[in-house]
């Protein structure tokens, strides 16, 4: 299964899975044990990497991986322990592994075991075999570089990210190596290159090679392709990291014009969502127009596709907090408010951002002087955190301290307790509500 590129992480599933053919489709469905078990091992391992490269392409890392466990199995009883496409098996698996977060020490351990069978185990190739061998050990030293940033052996990571660029260019002057794939490979590798440099704050040399990363997708795909969307995401973060707002917003900005004319509805609201909160960052007033221009088209897209759910829940708050920060309490108040319904039926009534809201809406009533309104907001937010998180919990005692001290204003006080007057007057008298008793002689007495 040839290496997926990082940039592709954030395209649809269903435009991968689509590029499956149907022969192969059927293939999958079609399948019983028994035509396994009379299947030749080439065979098995043809349709085991045909599986990979479908449950991959469509997002589905945790098929893929247990196929790609059976390809390493196969491959060692089609070719045996020494042959360099044992080494491709296990770089293919690292690769699976680093698909599912978490799991790049197997990564690391897979490509070790692909690096040993290259340099130490191998059989003497054919001529014909050195481009596929090259190619495996440019994607062995990449998979490896990206472990190791994973595991945060920066050095480390670096010198194999180094090896990988070398050997990828070499590859480029292979006359049997399709002009596009070879700048596809340099993409990734710039792009990790990138990613590396960011992480150690080397923002400038970051910058650098998302340009190359760019160039080099632009090139194998296309000008203004959706690959190019995550590394503009980034790139903007490498800005913002150094206080460029202006070009932050610039490449959010490209972001979302290829994202709007290229991609679900769904990732032109992602896009949407990050110039607003990249606005929202800039300490510069005239980015608050930015602000609240693209977060209400981000809920307009989500409203539009039908979308009204968690993550529209999730932009409305961000938006909510931008007008509070900004001194629109009334309008973030009357929002917020009238998401609660949708909140209860979405997160259910006892839940963390039902809480959260109540805290919110408490403290945005206090500051236009709404006492009584806060008072009852913080009250059922205390109930609801005791519930969640215990009444220890310093959210819960945060919240308990400002409900007490809102009990003691004499307005909420003396409505306290009118309402417990008319509570006590509403319960039946003590007598009434204990059994009475038949005596001897048919005399009554109550208990």
């Amino acid at each position: 299964m040839p290496e997926t590129q990082e940039t592709q992480s954030s395209s649809h599933p269903n435009d991968a899975a689509a590029k499956i053919s149907t022969k192969t489709r059927k293939k999958l469905k079609n399948e019983t044990p028994e035509n396994l078990f009379v299947q030749p091992p080439e065979q098995k391992l043809l349709e085991c990497e045909e599986r990979a490269k479908f449950y991959s392409d469509s997002h589905h890392y945790k098929q893929a991986l247990e196929e790609l466990i059976r390809c390493v199995a196969l491959t060692r009883i089609c070719y045996g322990d020494c042959h360099w496409k044992q080494a491709e098996a296990h770089v293919n698996l690292a690769q699976g592994y680093l698909q599912l977060k978490g799991l790049s020490l197997q990564a690391k351990q897979h490509a070790e075991r692909a690096k040993k069978i290259l340099f130490t185990d191998l059989v003497m190739p054919s001529p014909e075999e050195n481009v596929d061998i090259l190619k495996c050990l440019v994607n062995l030293f990449h998979v490896l570089g990206r472990a190791l940033i994973s595991l945060q052996k920066l050095k480390d990571a670096e010198q194999n990210l180094t090896k990988a660029e070398g050997l990828s260019a070499e590859l480029l002057h292979c006359k049997s190596v399709l002009q596009e794939e070879g700048m596809e490979i340099q993409a990734r590798i710039k792009l990790s290159f990138a990613q590396l440099y960011q992480i150690q704050k080397k923002f400038g040399d970051a910058l650098t090679y998302y340009q190359e990363a760019l160039k080099y997708t632009e090139s194998s795909r296309g000008v203004k392709c959706r690959e190019c969307i995550p590394i503009f995401r980034e790139m903007a973060g490498a800005e913002q990291a150094q206080g460029h707002h202006d070009s932050a917003i610039d490449h959010l900005l490209e972001a979302h014009f290829i994202a709007r004319t290229q991609s679900p509805s769904a990732e032109a609201a992602d896009s949407a969502h990050s110039i607003a909160q990249a606005a929202v960052a800039s300490p510069r007033p005239e980015h608050n127009d930015v602000a609240e221009q693209y977060f209400q088209e981000s809920l307009m897209i989500l409203k539009k596709a039908g979308e009204e759910n968690a993550k529209f829940l999730t932009v409305q708050d961000d938006f909510c907090q931008f007008l509070l920060t900004t001194g629109q309490h009334e309008r973030a108040a009357l929002i917020l408010k009238g998401s609660l319904d949708a909140k209860v039926a979405t997160f259910g009534d006892v839940s963390p951002e039902v809480a959260e809201t109540y805290w919110i809406l408490g403290g945005t009533d206090l500051t236009l002087g709404h006492q009584h309104e806060a008072y009852k907001e913080l009250k059922k937010c205390l109930q609801l955190q005791t519930l969640l998180y215990g009444s220890r919990d310093k959210r819960t005692t945060a919240t308990k301290e400002t409900v007490d001290l809102l009990a003691k204003v004499p307005e909420i006080a003396a409505k306290q307790s009118s309402k417990e007057r008319l509570a006590n007057k509403a319960k039946p008298p003590f007598c009434a509500i204990i059994p009475q008793h038949t005596l001897l002689g048919g005399a009554k007495v109550n208990v």
